[in-house]
């Protein structure tokens, strides 16, 4: 798997960001191991030191525990967690500015509504 970075943002977070979206997404569940440092660094060709710091934020954020000896899992509520955490950052920092363009371009909300839902009732 190819893997682009983005020069904006170091590359720790976007890691993190990674396994978030993959924890959002249901591809890691609550108790599944995350793949180990070394095994993360050697196929993204990256520093191990960075792949660590991207799992401790995960720990420290309590959405992943280490299990001294046998590697970092995905913490019981971590999904539940991350989900609430992420819409209310959409609510207070995403939405806000979705709201002034939609009005901006004169976009009726109904249009919207149908336009997600095609086929069902708005």
């Amino acid at each position: 798997m190819t893997v682009g970075w983005n020069d904006n943002t170091p590359i720790y977070r976007q890691l993190k960001e990674r396994v978030v979206g993959m924890m959002l997404d249901g591809v890691l569940k609550a108790g599944d191991p995350l793949p180990s440092v070394r095994q993360v660094a050697a196929e993204y060709q990256l520093n191990p030191i960075t792949v660590s710091k991207a799992y401790q934020e995960l720990v420290d954020e309590q959405l992943v525990e280490k299990r001294r000896g046998i590697g970092m899992y995905v913490t019981d509520g971590a999904s539940e967690k991350l989900l609430a955490s992420e819409r209310e950052r959409f609510m207070r920092e995403e939405w806000p500015a979705m709201l002034e363009r939609i009005r901006r371009l004169g976009i009726d909300p109904a249009l919207l509504l149908a336009q997600a839902n095609p086929g069902g009732a708005a």
